[in-house]
C-alpha cells in the first residue's frame, strides 16, 4: 500500500485514502500553512465544510499550491440551516465562489437533517448533473437515513463521513456500507486523543517503531477506510502520513476492533440531538 493509495468510488471516481482535515482551523494564516504543508508531505485530499468558517482560507491555500487542480481532490459539506431553509443550490454556489474553484470532488450532507435531507440530496444530483460536483456523498448517516435515501432515488451515496475510529468502529454501519459500495471516510479518527495512550496500541507501535497515532491510522486504512486526520501542525502533519510503510497483521487487527467501546468522541450539533440516536 503507498502513499497514494486510492479508493474506487461507485461512480468511478477516486478518492485518496488519506487526506486533510482543517476542521477548527480558523487563525489567522492557519488553514493555508496547513495545506502548503500537507501537500509537501504527500497529500492531495483537502476536507472542509462551509459550518468550520474556513472555506475561503482553504481557496487561498490551494491558489498557492503549484499542484494541478485535477490532481487535487477537495471536500466540503452543506450545513442544516441551508437544509433547512432549502437553500441547497445557494449555499453551494458560495461555498465554491469562497474556494475560488470551478467544481468539488466531494460534496456531501453534513447531518441528515429530519423532512430535509431527501430533498437536500436530490438538488445534489442537479449539481452532480452539471458537472460542477464531481461526487456526492453524505456524513453521519444511519442506516435508516441511508435506506430512506434508496426509496427516493437510484444514486447511491458515494460516501459516508461518519467517526470511526479504534474505541468506536460502527460495525454494523461499516458493514451495510460495505454491502451497498458506499465508501466510509473517517473523521475523528483520532479519537480527539482518546486512545493514544492504549497499552495495546504502544506494544504494537513499538514493534513497527511507530506512534499509537499511527497505527490507529494504519488500522483504518488497511480496512480500506479513508482517513481525514485534522491539524494544523506540520509535524503532526508529517506523523499522519507515515503510515503507508507497514502493514498489521490480522492478529493486530482483530485486536485493535476490539477495543471498541461505543465511545464517540465528536459532537453531535444542537440541533440535532433530539433525533440522532447512535
Amino acid at each position: 500500500m503507498s502513499f497514494n493509495e486510492k479508493i474506487m468510488l461507485n461512480d468511478g471516481r477516486q478518492m485518496p485514502l488519506l487526506g486533510l482535515g482543517v476542521y477548527k482551523a480558523v487563525g489567522e494564516n492557519e488553514v493555508e500553512q496547513a495545506i502548503a504543508d500537507a501537500a509537501d508531505a504527500g497529500y492531495r485530499l483537502i476536507d472542509t465544510a462551509s459550518v468550520y468558517k474556513n472555506e475561503d482560507g482553504v481557496g487561498r491555500g490551494i491558489k498557492a499550491l503549484t499542484i494541478p487542480r485535477d490532481e487535487l481532490f477537495v471536500t466540503t459539506k452543506i450545513w442544516n440551516t441551508a437544509q433547512r431553509i432549502g437553500d441547497v443550490e445557494d449555499s453551494f454556489n458560495r461555498s465554491l465562489e469562497r474556494l475560488g474553484l470551478d467544481y468539488v470532488d466531494l460534496y456531501l450532507i453534513h447531518w441528515p437533517v429530519p423532512g430535509c435531507y431527501t430533498d437536500t440530496w436530490k438538488a445534489l444530483e442537479k449539481l452532480q448533473s452539471q458537472g460542477r460536483v464531481k461526487s456526492i456523498g453524505v456524513s453521519n448517516f444511519h442506516i435508516h437515513d441511508l435506506e430512506m435515501l434508496k426509496k427516493i432515488s437510484d444514486v447511491v451515496p458515494a460516501v459516508n463521513q461518519i467517526e470511526f475510529h479504534p474505541l468506536f468502529n460502527q460495525p454494523e454501519l461499516l458493514s451495510y456500507c460495505r454491502d451497498n459500495k458506499i465508501a466510509v471516510q473517517a473523521y475523528a479518527p483520532l479519537a480527539r486523543g482518546a486512545y493514544l495512550h492504549s497499552q495495546l496500541l504502544l506494544e504494537i507501535g513499538r514493534k513497527y517503531q511507530k506512534t499509537t497515532a499511527q497505527i490507529g491510522l494504519r488500522w483504518a486504512v488497511q480496512q480500506g477506510i479513508s482517513v481525514i486526520p485534522k491539524s494544523v501542525h506540520k509535524e503532526r502533519i508529517q506523523e499522519n502520513a507515515g503510515i503507508f510503510d507497514f502493514s498489521l497483521t490480522a492478529e493486530e487487527m482483530e485486536a485493535i476492533t476490539a477495543m471498541d467501546a461505543h465511545h464517540r468522541t465528536a459532537g453531535i450539533p444542537e440541533d440535532m440531538i433530539p433525533y440522532y440516536k447512535d
